[in-house]
Formats: structure tokens, C-alpha cells, sequence
């Protein structure tokens, strides 16, 4: 595969956090229109390895591309040095994340909150905005709640509102980072229902998830790390059918079970 069939390639990442080395030299490449789902026990690596991916965090060594360019690093007379914020910005145009938490300005009413980056990062019109926000919002079935503020909606629905506002910048990379881990059972299949729509339109994604079945459904590329390491790596079917490692039968036969 090309680097430029390639919407992430990470090579060797490192980083720690004082003397705590979370992640010992990562390797993954993530082809364009692919999902990967990553799953691991807590404190494995998995979220600050997707952090990584936007530059949320700082990679101590190795490096990630995504669309072929380092994320958060430029080159100038040969030597990588590290970007602008304005530089940083525009990189991070073509990356949406979605958070466990939401995120969502409590302030702003749904359309403002999915509006506000597309005009000021993107410089479109307020008419543009308006109109592909609306869009996004009839797609993940919320076009009624354009009014609405994010405490006068269920967590789902917030969810779901954190995806359209994501879509909003129109990314080549969708990153969710344990999208539905704070929702109540009940709430959680539409938050995927979307999701396979975001997969069956041919979105690149990488998901942090525990949700086994949606990963073994969807993902084209199953990921398991524990300890900072990718201990396994194959078709979500095989991985979760069949493991190879030790680690990775105890993992699953604890969340399955």
C-alpha cells in the first residue's frame, strides 16, 4: 500500500508522562475509507495514542502522518520543527474527534455549537455554515433541535450532536475517543447507528471502543494494546473469534463475559 492510499501512518511512537512511559514504540497505518477499532484495558495507551494522531499530545519520538503530512511538525532547511499554532490549526482542519465527554459549549444552542468552527477556522459564510449544519443535523436525525442547548438533550442526543459538529469542518479523519462509555445502555445504539453510516459513506475512522460487537461488525482492522505495546493486530472477526495472545483471550473473555 501506497503512502498515499494512507490516511495515518504511525511509525515507533513513543511518549511518556514524567517518568511513565505509556506508549513503547506504536506502529499503525490506517488506509483511506478503513476503520480501526483499538481495544485495551484501561492504561493501556489507547487514548493517548489517539490523542497523539491530532497533536493533543506531544510525541516524544517517532512519528504520525496523517494525509501524508506530520501532524503538528514542519520542515524547514531539512530539520523537523515543531509548527505554529496557526500551523497546528490548519493541520487539524481535516481531523474530527469525538469525545466520551461531549464537549459541547453549554452556552451555545446546536446549531450555534455546530456553526462557530466552520466560519471562524474555515472563513465560511454564516449562510454556508447554516445550511451544511443543518444538513449534518437531519443526517444523524436531530434536524428538530436546532434551538435546543445541550442540557435540554439526553447524553445520546449530545453525542450525537458532538459528531455533526465534528462533520461540520469536513475532516478526512474521523478519531472517536470511547464515543458511547458515558452513555446510559439505552442511548448507545443510535450513537452507533451513525457511526455505521459515517463507515458505509467511506469515512476514515479510528475508534477507541469496548463496544466488541460494533468493532467486530464494522472495523476492517482490530487493534489490541496493552501495556503501551499493539500485543495484536488482524481482521475484527479473527481477532475476536480466534486470539493468538494470552493477553488478548483473557481481555476479551472478561468484556464478552
Amino acid at each position: 500500500m501506497t503512502s498515499s492510499e494512507l490516511v495515518v501512518q504511525a511509525c515507533q511512537v513513543h511518549k511518556s508522562f514524567g517518568a511513565v512511559e505509556v506508549l513503547k514504540g506504536v506502529d499503525l497505518s490506517v488506509p483511506r475509507g478503513g476503520v480501526t477499532g483499538i481495544i485495551g484495558p484501561s492504561g493501556s495507551g489507547k487514548t493517548t495514542f489517539l490523542r497523539c494522531m491530532n497533536r493533543l499530545e506531544e510525541v516524544d519520538s517517532g512519528y504520525i502522518l496523517v494525509n501524508g503530512e506530520p501532524m503538528g511538525v514542519t520542515v524547514r532547511n531539512g530539520r523537523p520543527v515543531q509548527a505554529t499554532d496557526a500551523q497546528l490549526a490548519k493541520a487539524r482542519e481535516n481531523v474530527g474527534m469525538v469525545f466520551q465527554s461531549f464537549n459541547l459549549f453549554p452556552h451555545m444552542t446546536v446549531l450555534e455549537n455546530l456553526i462557530l468552527a466552520p466560519m471562524k477556522v474555515r472563513k465560511e459564510s454564516r449562510s454556508d455554515a447554516v445550511e451544511h449544519a443543518r444538513e449534518l443535523l437531519d443526517w444523524v436525525g436531530l434536524g428538530d433541535r436546532t434551538g435546543s442547548y445541550p442540557s435540554q438533550l439526553s447524553g445520546g442526543q449530545q453525542q450525537r450532536i458532538a459528531i455533526a459538529r465534528a462533520l461540520a469542518m469536513r475532516p478526512t479523519l474521523m478519531l472517536f475517543d470511547e464515543p458511547t462509555s458515558a452513555l446510559d445502555p439505552e442511548l448507545v445504539g443510535d450513537v452507533l447507528d451513525v457511526m455505521r453510516k459515517l463507515a458505509d459513506g467511506g469515512m476514515t475512522m479510528v475508534v477507541v471502543t469496548h463496544e466488541i460487537g460494533f468493532v467486530r461488525e464494522v472495523a476492517d482492522d482490530l487493534v489490541f494494546m496493552d501495556g503501551g505495546v499493539i500485543v495484536e493486530e488482524g481482521d475484527p472477526r479473527e481477532v475476536t473469534r480466534n486470539p493468538q495472545h494470552e493477553r488478548t483471550r483473557r481481555f476479551l473473555h472478561r468484556v464478552l463475559a
